[in-house]
């Protein structure tokens, strides 16, 4: 009985469907490092006297990363809402740089650049407070 009110509850049915959409890419995962053998892994497993304790290992962490990824993108994304298909026009962002800065980031071009930016703006705040 508690099981079937459990399921009705809305938040423990989002994060058994992510758990299980979770669950099913770790298992495409396993499949997919088993069909491409990277580094000789399916050789090693299989060379092993249990596979099948190495292959549940491998599966269990797979399943518990990609499971706690797709429930917390679901719970993360509770609070958006939804306006419609694709968002609107993208436009650059302005960004101010200081040149000397971006010519100079290292070595003492660099520190003479920081200590003279921050003289400015001491002599700025100076100036303000008078």
């Amino acid at each position: 009985m508690r099981l079937k009110a459990l399921a009705r509850q809305p938040l423990i049915r989002l994060l058994a469907v992510n758990c299980a959409a979770g669950a099913a890419a770790a298992l495409l995962m396993l499949g997919g490092l088993m069909a491409l053998n990277p580094g000789n892994l399916r050789a090693l497993i299989f060379a092993d006297q249990a596979p099948g304790a190495a292959l549940g290992l491998l599966l269990f962490g797979l399943t518990v990363t990609f499971g706690s990824v797709a429930m917390g993108t679901a719970i993360m994304a509770l609070g958006t809402e939804r306006q419609g298909e694709g968002g609107g026009k993208a436009q650059p962002a302005r960004v101010r740089a200081n040149a000397r800065w971006a010519l100079a980031p290292h070595g003492e071009a660099a520190r003479s650049a920081v200590s003279n930016r921050d003289a400015r703006l001491r002599r700025a705040s100076q100036d303000a407070a008078d």
